[in-house]
């Protein structure tokens, strides 16, 4: 499971001139997953995307979380992250898992999130979307469970 995590100011997901989701301060979640993916790999995605430190304390250190200071996130699912672009100009994705696959854990992702009490907006699985956000910091980072176990 891969994920690019931005701090933002505010994002919205918009689907045929419809603003579908729609988040205030904190994180966006571009989400991509692998067939192999287990529900350990989900395990530690929501643990770290919720727990991350990423946000500032009174001093200006990044030394909060999102769970820290109430703050909401958007999970956008994100195939294109296992984009393997090595080889010729057109990426392949067959890394990225089959829609019938990905669709129930993105999903189960998302009720995770919400589980913990994260205050939660999506994307539409498989629909065109425009994300709109305003990067705070700018704080971007790429997560992918694959390397952490």
């Amino acid at each position: 499971m891969r994920a690019v995590v931005q701090r933002v100011r505010h994002a919205s997901v918009r689907i045929d001139d419809s603003i579908t989701g729609q988040i205030g301060y904190g994180l966006v979640i571009l989400l991509g997953i692998r067939a192999e993916d287990t529900t350990r790999d989900l395990q530690w995605m929501a643990d770290k995307t919720v727990n991350l430190r990423i946000f500032e304390d009174d001093e200006g250190k990044m030394n909060r979380s999102l769970a820290d200071i109430n703050a909401e996130m958007l999970i956008v699912s994100q195939f294109t992250l296992y984009g393997d672009c090595r080889k010729g100009r057109r990426p392949g994705y067959s890394n990225a898992a089959p829609p019938e696959i990905a669709e129930p854990i993105y999903n189960r992702f998302i009720e995770e999130i919400k589980s913990r009490g994260i205050k939660t907006a999506t994307g539409t699985f498989r629909a065109m979307m425009e994300i709109e956000l305003v990067n705070d910091g700018p704080v971007t980072l790429l997560l992918d469970s694959e390397k952490m176990f």
